[in-house]
């Protein structure tokens, strides 16, 4: 049939040639072949949870000296990297372990990042330590996650939640939770009682630090380094927001326990408390000396959260 034929009767009935069975029709189109996606799934085992607590400690140690602008971004790779292993982990024992691993990595990420200024980010590795650890069903760990994110919400001027979730993490730690950690959340209750100038409410609650403190060191939890020298500057740091210049004691005598650079972030922390207090005491010369210190040591160390004290320091 001819051209013209063929288009005359589709425009009659209203059909295509092929429907009208004047041409043949087209060859069906293979449809794509369907593509299973298969995860890669890892192998997680003790000698690969060994290597992973080893990084966080190397890391760890170097946070102390050097400060969070030093080492953030390894520490935030490392969280990514076990995050990523964990995922794709078969469930056991070697994947809650990892689990553990990793939010010690996320906790020890997150503090770097409120040190940094990075509250949102600070905020966000504190719920993946904390999602981790309650997945390791370590009540230890997720206490202590749950305690140093408050902090986030103390640098965001939220004292009364912070105050809030200390609270709550202390009061389900478990009945096994160690005494050196017990100790370590009454100090964090009472620098939010401090934070809120609740000062009856911050001694009390340092007391109850002091009375749980292990007398021997205690090395079962290596993210948690507390003794009676680091309770003293908690307490003075305490003291000092709450404008006592009783302080000044318990600061100076930390501060000949710990050792000029040794724990860079401490110490500046520690050198803005001994500012503020002997500023309290109307010392001027002192506490410019510690502010002038505090601020170099700032700078090494990267910490905008320090900085901040002393611009609010030296602005008073």
């Amino acid at each position: 049939m001819s051209d013209f034929y063929s288009e005359l009767l589709c425009e009659v009935y209203g059909l295509s040639a092929a429907e009208l069975g004047l041409v043949e029709p087209p060859p069906d189109t293979p449809a794509a072949p369907v593509v299973t996606t298969i995860p890669q799934f890892t192998r997680v085992d003790a000698g690969l949870v060994a290597l992973l607590r080893g990084q966080t400690q190397s890391i760890r140690l170097l946070d102390r000296r050097l400060g969070g602008v030093a080492i953030f971004r390894q520490a935030r790779a490392h969280v990514d990297g076990i995050e990523q292993l964990i995922r794709y982990a078969l469930p056991g024992d070697d994947r809650d372990a990892g689990a553990g691993e990793l939010s010690q990595a996320a906790a020890l990420a997150g503090w770097q990042a409120l040190d940094l200024g990075n509250l949102d980010e600070a905020w966000q590795l504190h719920e993946v330590a904390t999602a981790a650890a309650r997945e390791s069903g370590d009540a230890a760990a997720l206490s202590y996650a749950r305690a140093q994110q408050a902090y986030v919400l103390l640098d965001s001027d939220r004292p009364t939640d912070a105050l809030a979730l200390i609270t709550a993490a202390r009061e389900r730690a478990d009945a096994m939770v160690p005494n050196i950690l017990r100790a370590w959340l009454h100090a964090a209750e009472g620098e939010a009682f401090a934070a809120l100038g609740q000062r009856d409410a911050a001694l009390r609650t340092l007391d109850l630090a002091d009375a749980a403190l292990p007398g021997e060191p205690d090395d079962a939890l290596p993210y948690l380094m507390l003794d009676a020298a680091h309770l003293g500057r908690w307490r003075g740091h305490c003291l000092a927001r709450l404008g006592e210049t009783s302080a000044i004691d318990d600061l100076t005598s930390a501060l000949g326990a710990m050792g000029e650079g040794t724990y860079g972030r401490a110490e500046v922390s520690l050198r803005v408390d001994l500012a503020l207090a002997h500023a309290a005491r109307g010392d001027a010369d002192e506490s410019r000396h510690h502010a002038q210190r505090a601020a170099d040591l700032a700078g090494r160390t990267g910490s905008t959260r320090q900085r901040r004290r002393i611009e609010e320091l030296l602005s008073a």
